[in-house]
Formats: C-alpha cells, sequence, structure tokens
C-alpha cells in the first residue's frame, strides 16, 4: 500500500510518499513560516517525483489534523479531501501529538508519552499514549500543572513545545524526548498506513477557539436597501 502524507500545521509544509513493505520513496519539505496555500500541491509534486509516484499509483492519503495553526490545519485538511474524492482514494488524519509521540516512541521503547503543545494564553493542548502507541487520555486543552500530574502519574517521557515547562515543573524527572511543534513527516505516513479506514473524512483538530473574532463596537453597519 503507498500513502502521500501531508503536514501543513505548523512552519513546515511537508509530503512524502511511504510505501509498507519498502518504506519511505520519496519526500519534499519547506520551511515556510506561513504560505502553505501557495505552496503545499507544488511540494506534493516534489515528493510525488522524488518517489518516482504519479496520484495514480496512491492507495491513501494521511494528513495531519492539528492541533496546530489554524490556517495550516485548514490547508492541509481541504487538500486531503479533495484530492481523496478526485482520486476515490481514502483520506485518513493523524493528530499532531500521536505523530509526535509515534516518532518519540521510536528512541524510547517501553516509555507512555505525554505530547504536548504550548497552546497560548496559559493552556497546553496535550495527549498521553501509552509504550504500545495506544490512546490513553485523549487531546484535550489543560494547564502546565495539570499536564505535569498526568505525565508524573504515567511515569511519561514528554515531546513537543510544551515539554521543557513540564518536565521542570515534574523536578526535571520525566525527560523530554523532542521540543517540536510538529513530527517528521515520516511520523504522519506511518501511522496514516496502519490506521483503519473507518470511511469517515478528516476533520480538523481545534482544542480552543480562533484568535481572531469580529468586535461588535467596530462592526460596520450595512447600507439600507433602497
Amino acid at each position: 500500500m503507498i500513502v502521500l502524507a501531508i503536514d501543513t500545521t505548523a512552519n513546515l509544509c511537508a509530503a512524502c510518499v511511504h510505501e509498507t513493505a519498502t518504506g519511505e520513496l520519496g519526500r519534499s519539505v519547506r520551511d515556510l513560516g506561513k504560505g502553505h496555500a501557495e505552496h503545499l500541491m507544488a511540494v506534493i509534486d516534489d515528493a510525488l517525483a522524488a518517489a518516482g509516484k504519479s496520484y495514480a499509483d496512491l492507495d491513501r492519503l494521511a494528513v495531519a489534523v492539528g492541533p496546530g495553526s489554524f490556517t495550516g490545519i485548514r490547508v492541509g485538511v481541504s487538500a486531503a479531501r479533495g484530492l481523496a474524492l478526485a482520486l476515490q482514494i481514502p483520506a485518513i488524519g493523524v493528530t499532531t501529538l500521536e505523530a509526535l509521540a509515534f516518532e518519540a516512541r521510536q528512541a524510547n521503547e517501553g516509555r507512555s508519552v505525554l505530547a504536548a503543545l504550548d497552546g497560548g494564553r496559559g493552556e497546553i493542548h496535550a495527549a498521553l499514549y501509552g509504550a504500545d502507541g495506544n490512546e490513553i487520555a485523549a487531546p484535550t486543552a489543560t494547564d502546565l500543572e495539570t499536564a505535569c500530574e498526568i505525565a508524573t502519574h504515567a511515569n511519561a517521557i514528554l515531546t513537543g513545545t510544551a515539554a521543557d515547562a513540564i518536565n521542570a515543573a515534574a523536578g526535571g524527572a520525566l525527560g523530554v524526548a523532542g521540543r517540536q511543534a510538529t513530527a517528521d513527516i515520516a511520523a504522519y505516513a506511518m501511522p496514516g498506513l496502519a490506521k483503519t479506514d473507518t470511511g469517515s473524512r478528516p476533520i480538523p483538530l481545534y482544542l480552543r477557539s480562533a484568535d481572531a473574532k469580529v468586535q461588535e463596537g467596530f462592526a460596520v453597519p450595512r447600507k439600507a436597501a433602497s
């Protein structure tokens, strides 16, 4: 089975082609910061070219669904849905947290993993995974104290942008596997291959409301119809 994985949840605009039997066939990664919508299809084309494959060779898609950048998530999920519809293949959603945990387990076998991202406004977006990769605590928005308690109780190694803060709160006893905002693109491809296709479309994972909101005091009144 061949999967195309894409990730636009953070600074990176990334895609890779991965095959069940042989592993990664090709990838393309651009560190953009923003502007994912303008670059994503070119990144996908580059990854396919590096793999020596075409869209017709794909059996499924895997897409990062967040948490992460609101705009970036929408770009990736929309592209995956559109391609899945056009190619008549399934699209599988993989959360940023499960991809980070997958990556952390590769170098820390036998440890549970708390993947945790700084959500801003004092929030931490976190999920706990067992040593076998099974989800123990679903992605949620929490605070530093609670995240520390969860990680300490599970003796979990930490990964993500909030890892250092949680480890410090735990007295440095847990250990940090990574500090990045998103995982390597291969960490989306492999879970995307392993997951069962339920027939449902991937949907963005937002753990808090958008920062940009209409301020009523600044709303422009509509003109009355003439």
